[in-house]
């Protein structure tokens, strides 16, 4: 990787003058000014998510009548000195302006109340032409180190929506009202600028008022709880998927699927090298990164114990043959929709007596949950469909020092050692979407058609639990599909992954022949 140079021309946020060495002279910016062909102005035809987010954005808009609404897409993110992670704007403002991987940093999205809703406006720091330094200088945003970057017409052409340049967001923050809201997740640099608008809103009101009579104060909010509403609101939007959203849902999915199959094809080699999890990570993330934009979330690739960790993503251990691994893993393709599933395949390509049993005592658990995820059900009730099993196979088992009725009590609960986790998440923009939505929208929620989400239950018995029969320590078992509910019922997007015992070994056998 080359390494940033900058002078304080036009320095980016770190700049390292230390050991510059950008040319500064007169003749070199005349000379590198000048002598480049001229580049045409090609305007694209709006992206097709346009059309989507403007019907989400007019959702938005009839929720908050008169108020400036304030959704940025956030900034880099470093990683170490000056790198930074890869970009990836705040899912918010993906789902409001449908710009994905190609999203700019520091963009924001601001809803002006206008007599009949609101305008929407996105800024963002358009580029430089090549008569300024920028474009030479700043290792940030400069075409020499990022390559060429968009125009405010390309923008507004692509995005369908109208688009200002960076500096004109100045004359928004001069607008600025205590009723203004902000995502403030987003950008904590840019909620800051909000907040203190606010404070000089409410500051100049105070002055120009008569203070007994004054319904102004210099008091914000301090827990900025109409802010976290706003936030509430957008996870909530989200809730329930449009048709757009769901053929990305699709795609993901096919991806993803491509994935497992690679890493199937690979077994042989992760087996035989030792940090084969590694390999594995590294098989399915090359498939993220051609078929998509990159993994929705760390890769887990937990081979024997390590599957009992339920978030195992160091993923720096031996495939052993004769073992499980647990892979759970998702493509994330450009317009930032992710697949989350996960598979429990045998190493050697067949399950022992054991291993069997287990895992197709967590597929029966996850067929109870699909019977009851359907329109009109509470959401909550997933997981409880999915326990009834895993408390009765424990206790046949002879692993639970009650009866399975027993454990499934409200006071009890001694089946959840072996399961800690929950059955189902909303699905989408984020692996965990829609996470900011109130319990009675979500967890109490009842199930819509249009809703995605994950049914997957586990069960993990510790190498070391003595509560658990010898036989059965050290394996982790989890089957993670990703469903779409329908008017008819629950559709298993992830079903052309095989499930069953039977078809997993087929399927291993078939791969690695």
């Amino acid at each position: 990787m080359a390494h940033s140079t900058e002078t304080a021309i036009t320095p980016a946020p770190r700049t390292n003058e230390n050991r510059s060495t950008t040319p500064g002279s007169a003749g070199f910016k005349d000379y590198i000014s000048s002598g480049w062909a001229e580049r045409a102005e090609v305007v694209p035809p709006a992206r097709e998510q346009a059309g989507f987010a403007a019907a989400r954005r007019a959702r938005l808009s009839a929720m908050y009548p008169g108020q400036r609404l304030i959704v940025p897409a956030g900034r880099l993110k470093q990683r170490s000195n000056d790198t930074d992670y890869a970009f990836r704007a705040h899912s918010a403002f993906a789902h409001l302006t449908g710009w994905g991987s190609d999203a700019e940093p520091g963009a924001v999205l601001v809803l002006e109340p206008t007599a009949d809703g609101h305008d929407a406006t996105v800024y963002f720091r358009e580029r430089a032409g090549r008569d300024s330094d920028e474009f030479y200088a700043n290792s940030e945003i400069g075409e020499f180190w990022i390559g060429p970057r968009p125009s405010i017409a390309q923008v507004a052409g692509d995005l369908a929506v109208s688009v200002r340049g960076i500096a004109d967001l100045a004359a928004v923050f001069a607008a600025v009202d205590t009723e203004t809201l902000v995502l403030r997740e987003a950008d904590p640099a840019l909620t800051d600028d909000v907040d203190e608008a606010r404070l000089r809103f409410a500051a100049e009101k105070v002055l120009t008022t008569n203070a007994a009579d004054s319904p102004f104060s210099l008091e914000i909010n301090a827990e900025h709880e109409p802010d976290d509403h706003f936030a509430r609101d957008l996870s909530e939007l989200r809730l329930v998927k449009d048709s757009y959203e769901i053929a990305q849902m699709r795609l993901a999915v096919a991806a993803t699927a491509r994935g497992f199959e690679d890493v199937i094809r690979d077994l042989p080699r992760s087996s035989a090298h030792l940090r084969g999890e590694r390999l594995v990570e590294g098989v399915f993330n090359t498939r993220a990164r051609s078929d998509g934009n990159a993994v929705g979330y760390d890769t887990i690739a937990a081979s024997g114990p390590h599957a009992c960790i339920l978030h195992w993503t160091r993923n720096d251990g031996a495939v052993v043959p004769g073992d499980l691994i647990l892979i759970d893993a998702g493509v994330e393709v450009d317009s930032y929709y992710t697949a989350d599933i996960t598979r429990t395949l045998p190493v050697d390509g067949t399950f022992t007596e054991v291993q069997r049993r287990v895992y197709e005592a967590v597929r029966e658990a996850a067929d109870a949950a699909f019977a009851v995820a359907k329109p009109g059900a509470v959401f909550r009730d997933v997981h409880a469909a999915a326990m009834e099993v895993i408390a009765r196979r424990t206790a046949e088992w002879g692993m639970l020092p009650v009866t399975a009725e027993e454990a499934l009590l409200p006071d009890n609960g001694h089946h959840r050692r072996y399961m800690v986790h929950g059955t189902s998440h909303h699905l989408g923009l984020d692996v965990h979407d829609c996470a900011q939505a109130r319990r009675d929208m979500y967890m109490d929620g009842v199930i819509e058609p249009g809703m995605v989400f994950t049914i997957e239950p586990g069960l993990y018995f510790q190498p070391d639990d003595l509560t658990v029969p010898l036989e059965y320590r050290g394996i982790g078992v989890r089957i993670e599909d990703d469903v779409l509910i329908t008017a008819d019922g629950p559709e298993n997007l992830s079903a052309g992954i095989p499930r069953s015992a039977a078809d997993v070994e087929a399927w291993i056998a078939t791969l690695t022949a």
